[in-house]
């Protein structure tokens, strides 16, 4: 009984060293683990070194020559055999150390998580975060996205209610001036218009543009005293706040007048 032990134990040790023995192909380079995604031998001078990356990230072995050492998010990287990772190591919003989550809560928001520390992102008006593709996508086409949360429970008017509007129109936000709703065959979707703009009720029922707030009625006040053409400029430069990333948030000084008033004032 006790050899069987020791033969058992044996077996499993060396199957380990094994497992963690290489031999460098080379005097330089970096080679994927057999079995780990997110492990990888580094060779230098024909010495083999087991390195891991971050709790999050994978060893990214595409390089033919194994002369890269890039580790990069697990959604990035090809494991194919290379199964086992390390455990997850979780943070506030943050699933592992290093990469990209959807917020739990808000089918639009989703963060970027290095080193365990997350950074909040929130994709443009009308879209959501979706898990699979790892994009902003049309909130109507994201299954986790909740009714009430696509166009905020927007509903579009009925087939043939609206006169000359076919399958497309467009409809004022009733709290935000800068936002509106865009029916598209009976689907709701919220869009926004570009900075300093808000958007204005056409003369006729499911129409309408972005235009400037002055010539807005009750929306003249929309962005305060904020300088527009800087804002402009900085969201330029940063590429449009990454789909909606960091964007400043502007609250309308008064809640949208309604379709009729607006309509009487032209």
């Amino acid at each position: 009984m006790y050899s069987r032990q020791c033969l058992v134990i044996l077996a499993l040790f060396g199957a380990a060293f094994a497992q963690e023995s290489f031999k460098c192909p080379d005097d330089f380079g970096f080679y994927p683990h057999h079995t780990s995604c997110d492990k990888y031998w580094k060779c230098d001078n024909n010495a083999a070194e087991l390195k891991t990356c971050g709790n999050g990230l994978a060893f990214d072995a595409g390089d033919s020559k194994f002369l890269t050492e890039n580790c990069d998010y697990l959604h990035n990287v090809d494991c194919g055999e290379r199964t086992q990772l390390e455990p997850a190591i979780a943070t506030t919003h943050c699933t592992r150390l290093y990469g990209i989550f959807a917020d739990e809560a808000k089918c639009d928001v989703f963060w970027n998580c290095w080193n365990g520390e997350a950074s909040r992102y929130q994709c443009s008006p009308g879209l959501a975060y979706d898990r699979e593709a790892r994009v902003c996508m049309w909130a109507d086409q994201v299954p986790e996205c909740k009714n009430e949360e696509v166009a905020n429970g927007f509903n579009c008017p009925a087939a043939g209610e609206i006169s000359n509007a076919g399958s497309f129109s467009r409809h004022a936000h009733p709290e935000d001036c800068r936002k509106y709703y865009v029916c598209l065959e009976g689907s709701a979707r919220e869009y926004g218009c570009p900075i300093g703009t808000v958007f204005k009720i056409g003369d006729s029922e499911g129409s309408g543009s972005c235009e400037d707030p002055e010539d807005v009625p009750g929306c003249e006040d929309y962005y305060g005293d904020l300088d527009l053409k800087a804002i402009r400029k900085s969201e330029l430069l940063a590429g449009l706040n990454q789909d909606g990333a960091n964007k400043p948030q502007y609250k309308a000084s008064k809640p949208r007048p309604q379709a009729k008033a607006s309509q009487d004032s032209q």
